[in-house]
């Protein structure tokens, strides 16, 4: 019997494309969930795709992987879409996609399945990843743009008639739509649709509201080393479990939201709300441990090439050509940004109290209000008169 690989969350939209799959398809479904550090039960996984027929069902931890090659060299561009977006689920997409069609090869499937729907950026995203792993040779099933379910009443139905289990939020309706990681959680829908709603406090999974942090202020230590950030308060820990630390510590103080409206690649606009507690202060720490170890033409650079790295993420171009060049570019002084930063925590705001390196880029003789001999200060005119007459070029 012919194979296809579904990316599957054992959630509600999931499992219906599963079920649809084997329906018009009459193919034999591998489920596949990348453990990237989402809110997941392996049981339920498990329990749901073997109750629809599933024989084989593959469930991968991802995470120390995930924040290691992906997320980590996205803070050292200070990747941000649009001025707030920090891309936690772009930057999942590529590795998912990747590794389904590893699972594809390995177990000779004919096509891989996402749950994307047709609007979304998503379905870009995984498809790209396909396409560059993949090639031609393993075809691309996208059940929301095929099938003739055209609305979440659509799939409450057909969920219903094929006796999959619905699941409800708080107030009793189909839930939000909600993506998580070990980076970030998003959730869009239902009220957020509206932009002239305000976000329900009722959504937020992983931050505290500001107004209801601790009064006390939180101090946190990040050491790094070429680039990466590698110590929390004087603790070394691998990737994923420094990125767990930062969340836990930055969501109790209410950091890490942001509510916007972006333009999707293919052409709308949508509004999400955006938690990334760890993520924000892990691209405060590193701009604050940059700005003492590199010098201003490879920083003034990285700031010029962010916006067009951060919109390649955005729009599924992690595996480009253009991305891994413009990954150079962030990269080429790294193994300079090494030593600590101390910051505070308090009800949203980040405060860098110190920095702290071994590097030299930083010189207090030149920096000192006080009279030295280690900047020449007659030169200073020169360059004044020099940029001075650059005025009036154009």
């Amino acid at each position: 019997m012919k194979k296809i690989v579904l990316a599957y969350s054992g959630g509600l939209d999931t499992s219906i494309i599963l079920k649809w799959l084997q329906e018009n398809y009459k193919a034999e479904v591998i489920a596949y969930t990348s453990d990237i550090g989402q809110v997941m039960s392996k049981n339920k996984i498990i329990k749901n795709a073997k109750k629809l027929g599933v024989k084989k069902i593959i469930i991968e931890n991802l995470k120390n992987i995930f924040v290691k090659d992906y997320v980590f060299p996205m803070i050292r561009a200070h990747a941000i879409y649009e001025g707030s977006y920090l891309l936690g689920t772009s930057i999942a997409r590529p590795l998912i996609a990747k590794r389904q069609i590893a699972i594809a090869k390995k177990f000779k499937a004919f096509a891989v399945s996402h749950g994307a729907t047709g609007k979304g950026n998503d379905q870009v995203r995984f498809e790209l990843g396909y396409a560059f792993f993949g090639g031609k040779k393993i075809k691309v099933i996208a059940p929301w743009r095929e099938w003739k379910l055209q609305s979440r009443t659509d799939l409450i139905n057909y969920a219903k008639k094929n006796n999959i289990p619905i699941p409800k939020d708080k107030k009793g309706a189909p839930p939000f739509s909600v993506d998580d990681n070990i980076f970030h959680t998003s959730t869009e829908g239902k009220v957020l649709e509206n932009p002239k709603n305000s976000a329900p406090e009722l959504i937020f999974q992983r931050t505290i509201a500001p107004e209801k942090a601790p009064e006390k202020k939180t101090k946190i230590k990040i050491s790094f080393k070429n680039s990466n950030p590698v110590s929390v308060n004087g603790k070394k820990l691998k990737p994923e479990k420094l990125l767990e630390k930062i969340n836990l510590i930055a969501g109790k103080n209410g950091i890490g939201r942001v509510d916007i409206v972006e333009n999707r690649f293919i052409g709308i606009k949508s509004r999400g709300v955006y938690e990334t507690p760890g993520g924000t202060v892990l691209y405060k720490a590193h701009r604050a441990m940059e700005s003492v170890t590199l010098d201003k033409k490879t920083m003034h650079e990285k700031d010029r090439i962010m916006p067009e790295y951060a919109e390649l993420i955005y729009n599924g171009y992690w595996f480009s050509k253009k991305r891994i060049k413009l990954q150079k570019i962030v990269d080429k002084k790294r193994n300079q940004v090494s030593g600590e930063v101390v910051l505070s925590l308090y009800r949203g705001n980040i405060t860098i109290l110190s920095r702290r390196t071994k590097n030299k880029a930083y010189s207090m003789k030149k920096v000192s209000f006080e009279e030295n001999k280690s900047f020449n200060k007659t030169k200073v005119e020169k360059f004044i008169k020099y940029h001075s007459k650059q005025l009036n070029k154009s």
